[in-house]
């Protein structure tokens, strides 16, 4: 199972970034192995529609889940839309986040979790 957990810096080692389109990285990971691959976010500076932009690129690294600390209602109906789920209020290191999904202590959120333009 592919996971993709947003972070702060390139390695597991790392903090979970709080923001969801504007995070520094993305780091996808195959939870079973812990085999993964850390891509800095190309839309980090974008000026609009990052949500979604960020939503589309998660989706074509066949993720099916997205853990972050927050994520706002464009990107989050866009990962819903790909039949991604979504786990926000992720903080710690990305290695122990990947734990705690691995234990079934986290859950997928119903919805956004913060409104429009949260991360400017």
């Amino acid at each position: 199972m592919k996971i993709c957990i947003t972070s702060q810096g390139s390695d597991l080692n790392s903090e979970v970034d709080s923001r969801f389109g504007r995070c520094a990285y993305f780091i996808i990971i195959d939870a079973e192995t812990m085999d993964f691959e850390s891509i800095e976010n190309p839309n980090i500076h974008a000026t609009g529609g990052v949500g979604i932009r960020s939503a589309q690129f998660v989706s074509n690294k066949a993720v099916n889940t997205v853990i972050t600390g927050n994520c706002g209602p464009n990107a989050f109906h866009t990962l819903k839309s790909a039949n991604i789920d979504v786990i926000t209020g992720a903080k710690g290191k990305v290695k122990n986040i990947v734990e705690q999904y691995k234990s079934g202590s986290l859950k997928t959120d119903p919805g956004p979790s913060v409104s429009p333009k949260f991360g400017l």
